[in-house]
């Protein structure tokens, strides 16, 4: 009995994992969000964003877990974007470590702006887990629309996203924030 709980477990896994890795995140075109925020950890994540951001594809955009003594201007340079953007329209924060303080970061920006929908942009791997985070803790008011960075992620580095969206999922469905 027990071995085939455990052999249906692998298989349950075995078919989610599948199904997570078919259903990584596009980019998201020709939509229109309030605002834009762009959790810091992945290569091309705030490029995207900024991009999105000069095509008027969103109000704002937040960057979440910037690294302490971040300036606009040090991202403007190493983006290689007009600095007087980031002084309109990009805003930093620096309390995120991970995604879950990530979308507790969100919440008080987005709550700031009145914002009613939000397009997270992020690797196409760390989309799910993100968007179910900040979606979470802003609640069912505010729309967060997934906006997958391509990648070429390990599959260790897959099993191990997989394994933290299923953990999260199962804390989130009993109550633990």
């Amino acid at each position: 009995m027990i071995a085939r709980l455990i052999g249906l477990a692998a298989i349950g896994w075995c078919l989610g994992f599948a199904a997570f890795m078919l259903t990584l995140a596009p980019p998201l075109e020709g939509t229109t969000t309030d605002g834009i925020v762009v959790p810091t950890g992945g290569a091309g994540r705030i490029d995207r964003g900024l991009a999105l951001l000069r095509t008027h594809q969103g109000k704002r955009m937040l960057v979440s877990g910037v690294g302490p003594g971040v300036r606009p201007e040090d991202l403007a340079r190493t983006s290689r974007v007009d600095p007087a953007l980031f002084r309109c329209c990009v805003d930093l924060g620096a309390r995120a470590v991970d995604t879950r303080s990530n979308a507790k970061e969100t919440v008080a920006w987005v709550r700031a702006h009145g914002y009613r929908t939000v397009r997270l942009v992020t690797s196409d791997w760390h989309v799910a887990r993100a968007r179910m985070e900040l979606s979470a803790a802003l609640g069912p008011g505010v729309l967060v629309l997934g906006d997958g960075v391509p990648t070429n992620p390990r599959l260790t580095a897959l099993v191990n996203e997989y394994n933290k969206l299923i953990l999260r999922r199962v804390a989130l469905w009993i109550g633990w924030e």
